[in-house]
């Protein structure tokens, strides 16, 4: 890639400068000097396996090419990642600090290692020595992992055309560093090339590159918003670090699907994957207890059930207090309003506080018609039967709108040893077919808390 500037060359003598003089120095001319353009090699090369087509390429010509997928021995990994890494992939991994990050990593070292790929593991936060002592706490052991502690891209890069690793790992981006930058290796500029020095190395080398990336208060991935936009996967590790379970998810994936979650569980050899979070989550739940109901939601292509708790007590101050732990406080907010106007409950005088419990966080509408259940059945202190399911999206008006998936809604319901489901009028046509659980349908809020309560 080039770029063009101009000269101002004497057409006497040859003498040039980078501005337009009256007289020339060196010959001491008048009115001699002409501009000229000329070419200067830009910096930004293009990447050792990005080749440049002569002509478009017609789509229906173009042969698909079959994604080299290497196993990490978690299937909840492998299916956030939609079947495993892909050969020359780049990913990038952010989480709070703690969460168990590296953790994860060197079990995927391990997984690898034996099954006979080399592995570099690139620590700038950590020494080897550091590295050892989580190895042995985890019990990897694998001659076919190499670790080096380096935060010099150019080091980084000279080692991984030594060894040619089959995978790579970077831990962390905010500690790398490029030596013809000037900036603090986690600076926006620094963070950027790194990056694109670690792609250059996926794609032109074929390596499977794996990225630690901190993240802000708010949890998200530090530094550039370009960073996100470069790499082929990103995902994100929740969770509460002082709580066993770990939720990992996928909110970029070009190799498969996005917001798909895998479910882990974190113990003294590791992480353990959850073959059945929902049997997870309803585990220690509460029976006959008012305030508490359970409902479905689909993160990707998995269903999850969840338990929606809501506390109602009444308060002598003039302005009631509204929390909400695991959705969101706007929607909250709007179903209480609902509740008000279209089901006659005086909420105005109560606080109100709502918990998705297992520490997951769900923003889709289909767990509206869960969460004013469970408002209602608090405020009323009714209990919802345990057996009792109920998925559904509330509008302003007060009726029950149609949710997507149903049908695999219901199906985990049943599964799961429920007796009945409550759901959306609109969906019925999708379930009438499944047999062995009671479907019942609501049209609007009052219907539903007829039906549930």
């Amino acid at each position: 890639m080039a770029k063009s500037k101009s000269k101002y060359v004497c057409q006497k003598c040859g003498y040039e400068t980078v501005k337009w003089l009256g007289k020339c120095p060196d010959c001491n001319s008048f009115n001699t000097f002409s501009e000229e353009a000329i070419v200067v090699k830009s910096k930004v090369t293009r990447g050792v396996g990005i080749q440049s087509s002569i002509k478009p390429m017609v789509l229906g010509e173009i042969k698909p090419i079959n994604e080299d997928r290497a196993t990490t021995g978690m299937a909840e990994l492998d299916r956030v990642l939609g079947g495993g890494l892909v050969e020359g992939s780049l990913t990038l991994i952010g989480g709070d600090p703690g969460i168990g990050k590296s953790t994860l990593l060197l079990q995927i070292c391990s997984e690898l290692g034996k099954q006979g790929k080399k592995v570099l593991y690139v620590s700038g936060e950590e020494s080897p020595h550091q590295i050892k002592l989580r190895a042995d706490r985890l019990e990897v052991y694998s001659e076919n992992i190499m670790i080096l502690s380096e935060t010099n891209i150019s080091i980084i890069d000279s080692s991984i055309a030594n060894i040619n690793p089959d995978f790579v790992i970077i831990d962390s981006i905010q500690t790398m560093f490029v030596e013809e930058i000037t900036s603090a290796p986690g600076s926006v500029t620094q963070v950027r090339e790194t990056t694109a020095k670690l792609m250059n190395i996926s794609k032109g080398r074929g390596v499977s590159v794996m990225i630690v990336g901190h993240v802000t208060k708010d949890g998200n991935i530090a530094g550039p918003r370009v960073l996100e936009h470069m790499v082929d996967t990103v995902l994100y590790f929740e969770g509460d670090k002082t709580a066993t379970y770990r939720i990992l998810r996928a909110v970029k994936n070009r190799f498969g699907g996005t917001n798909e979650i895998g479910v882990f569980e974190m113990g003294n050899l590791g992480l353990k994957e959850i073959q059945n979070p929902s049997a997870f989550m309803l585990a220690d739940r509460p029976i006959d207890v008012s305030g508490t109901v359970i409902t479905c939601s689909v993160e990707g292509t998995r269903p999850l059930l969840i338990e929606a708790q809501a506390l109602v007590s009444y308060t002598s101050f003039n302005m009631p207090r509204r929390m909400a732990t695991g959705t969101d406080f706007n929607r909250m907010t709007i179903i209480i309003a609902v509740l008000e106007k279209k089901a006659g409950l005086q909420l105005s005088s109560y606080d109100c506080y709502i918990n998705l419990t297992g520490g997951i966080r769900v923003v889709e509408p289909a767990i509206d018609a869960s969460l004013a259940i469970a408002i209602a059945s608090s405020y009323r202190n009714v209990p919802v039967p345990s057996d009792v399911l109920v998925f559904g999206e509330i509008g302003l008006t007060g009726e029950l709108r149609a949710v997507t998936m149903a049908e695999k809604r219901v199906q985990e319901a049943k599964k799961m040893g429920f007796k009945t489901v409550i759901i959306p009028n609109a969906n019925y046509k999708e379930v009438k077919d499944i047999k062995g659980i009671n479907i019942v349908c609501a049209k609007s809020v009052e219907q539903l808390l007829e039906r549930a309560l």
